[in-house]
């Protein structure tokens, strides 16, 4: 079968390599379709690595895709060869401590697609996936939507931990996919407003066009803290930092009412941030961490199939499986307007 392999640093190249096999009665082989282009795929393919994983090549990368199940395991009975399907990339154990308390996420063996320690990605023409992370799309689904629910189960993870947002104010500081769908997740939870940053101009426009955002700017130019207090002067209940820059850190602490939860949806490249604790512990805020997301995969696919949410203007860009390459540099560079490169065998 065909795949695209990290071979080097920003060096992508295809190569023939065996089709996987059907090893386990739960197992199903699948044709993939789709693949979106991660922020973290993005660091794998230029930093060479996210905070405490590195990369070790070749490797194999993607993990938001959508397929077809061409074969399966005697013992699978969720889907049958030729259904369409979305593939949660996060494989747990379901017999650990975490698994056990309905914490999946967080599995103490978890195996994760695209992983460069843990399981072989999705930029591949066929991959092997347990039955249970075999979503069947709804009726009319594309693979394309199927594919940006990856993402946005992301996103209704971080709004359920932030908890009730209803009337309440937020920011979210990085308008990259994930940060997009955030913005969507808080305005659907009735939030009364909703700030948006990045340094990218064409996201600060796509924050406040499509996301609901009320205003928007960019860090680079725009002194953010000031023009959101002035604003909202008494602070916000909630920030969504989904950067992983120490710049934005900073910025969520003062924006922050005495209170207010940050909620850390961003991958720092590095293994170690840092805070202003007396301001922390002054104002009394909560940080909660966001660890992918908690079976979240199911109800973002029928959110988009039903058209509570449109997620349809971050499709940007759509590249054919031979120029993974190019979708990978256009990703990484802000090319052309880029808000979500799409991988897509045709």
């Amino acid at each position: 079968m065909k795949v695209a392999v990290l071979a080097g640093r920003g060096r992508i190249e295809m190569r023939e390599l065996p089709q996987p096999a059907i090893l386990k009665e739960s197992d199903v082989l699948l044709r993939v379709r789709t693949v979106g282009i991660c922020g973290t795929d993005l660091h794998y393919f230029s930093e060479e690595g996210v905070g405490d994983t590195r990369v070790v090549y070749p490797v194999v990368l993607g993990h938001e895709c959508a397929a077809v199940v061409e074969d399966t395991g005697s013992g699978v009975r969720r889907v049958r060869p030729g259904d369409p399907v979305a593939v949660e990339p996060a494989v747990s154990c379901g017999a650990c401590d975490q698994c056990r308390s309905g914490r999946p996420h967080t599995c103490r063996a978890l195996s994760f697609l695209g992983h460069p320690e843990e399981r072989s990605g999705a930029l591949a023409e066929f991959i092997v996936m347990p039955e249970e992370n075999c979503h069947p799309l709804p009726e009319g689904l594309t693979f394309a939507r199927a594919t940006l629910a990856e993402p946005l189960s992301i996103a209704l993870h971080a709004a359920n931990l932030a908890g009730n947002l209803d009337g309440g104010t937020a920011a979210v500081l990085g308008s990259g996919p994930i940060g997009l769908a955030v913005a969507r997740m808080a305005r659907i939870g009735r939030a009364a407003a909703v700030y948006m940053t990045d340094p990218v101009e064409a996201r600060v426009r796509a924050a406040v066009r499509y996301a609901g955002a009320v205003w928007a700017g960019n860090p680079l130019g725009t002194d953010i803290v000031r023009e959101v207090l002035r604003r909202t002067p008494e602070g916000l209940d909630v920030v969504f930092e989904c950067c992983g820059k120490q710049e934005a850190l900073d910025q969520a602490v003062e924006l922050l009412k005495p209170g207010g939860t940050l909620v850390l949806v961003g991958i720092p490249i590095a293994s170690r941030v840092s805070f202003d604790i007396s301001r922390l512990r002054r104002r009394e805020l909560r940080i909660q961490n966001v660890r992918r997301q908690n079976r979240c995969l199911g109800p973002a696919l029928r959110m988009i199939a039903d058209g509570r949410i449109d997620l349809d203007f971050m499709l940007t860009h759509v590249f054919p499986f031979a120029q993974a390459q190019e979708a990978f540099e256009t990703a990484l560079h802000y090319r052309d307007g880029v808000l979500k490169a799409l991988v897509e065998f045709r």
